[in-house]
């Protein structure tokens, strides 16, 4: 069984995808509800895989001052899991430990393939909201044949990545990051499977490329991530020339 650590910061305002925000019409506090939805329908397609969900947040000492609340971040983010999950009882909340998120993703999966001796562990931000149970239960049965799994995101990122062995995580994720993860891998010895591409929604050009997808599966009444396209739907997103348009009514065309 693959326990999947959705590394998370507690959606506030600046904190959140703040290049979301800086590069569309949203606000701050859009951009970080935005990231809040596609927290809750990726522990929601987690929780319904075969895997076992960590929610391994960022905790208020490793955030920048004025990011920090009267909330703790564990409470704030045990608050979302509540909102998209029957039953929390058995999630784990652990805090991030590292300098860096390479550092940080690589002290997870390390800890828990090497002092745990889980089979097999996977990363992921969070913010692709097209990560479906299917995917996941995918990813988990190639990586019983292979070492590491990559699921593709936009800009050369990851959106999961799988590994049932250790591998260097240092200045892993970032520019290039799936060459490098690749890189990386191939070092520890693994073969490297990999997942469709999904697009993550931390830019202005990724919404973009997300919101016609969207739009599409709501319009064919196919499943879509519910917390993600409400907020799609409420906020009135779309594309139009080619730019982000926030129409602020979900039926306007």
């Amino acid at each position: 069984m693959t326990v999947v650590a959705v590394l998370a910061d507690p959606p506030r305002p600046g904190l959140a995808v703040p290049d979301l925000a800086a590069t569309t019409p949203l606000s701050a506090a859009e951009a970080a509800e935005l990231y809040a939805a596609t927290l809750k329908d990726t522990f929601r397609a987690v929780e319904r895989s075969g895997g076992d969900l960590l929610v391994n947040y960022r905790p208020d000492e490793r955030l920048p001052d004025e990011h920090v609340t009267d909330t703790p971040s564990a409470a704030e983010l045990r608050a979302l899991a509540v909102e998209a999950l029957d039953d929390v009882d058995d999630i784990r909340f652990e805090p991030q430990v590292g300098s860096t998120p390479s550092a940080r993703a690589g002290n997870t999966a390390t800890h828990l393939l090497r002092e745990e001796g889980v089979d097999s562990v996977a990363v992921t931000r969070g913010t692709a909201p097209l990560l479906a149970r299917k995917t996941i239960d995918s990813a988990a049965m190639k990586l019983r044949a292979n070492g590491t799994v990559l699921g593709p995101a936009t800009r050369g990122r990851s959106y999961y990545a799988g590994f049932a062995g250790p591998v260097d995580f240092e200045d892993a994720l970032g520019d290039a990051e799936l060459e490098t993860l690749v890189d990386r891998a191939n070092d520890a010895g693994h073969d490297v499977e990999f997942l469709p591409l999904r697009a993550t929604v931390e830019t202005g050009a990724e919404l973009r490329h997300l919101l016609p997808v969207l739009w599409g599966r709501i319009e064919a009444e196919r499943v879509v991530p519910e917390h993600a396209a409400t907020v799609v739907h409420d906020l009135g997103l779309r594309v139009r020339d080619g730019a982000v348009v926030a129409d602020g009514a979900g039926d306007d065309r």
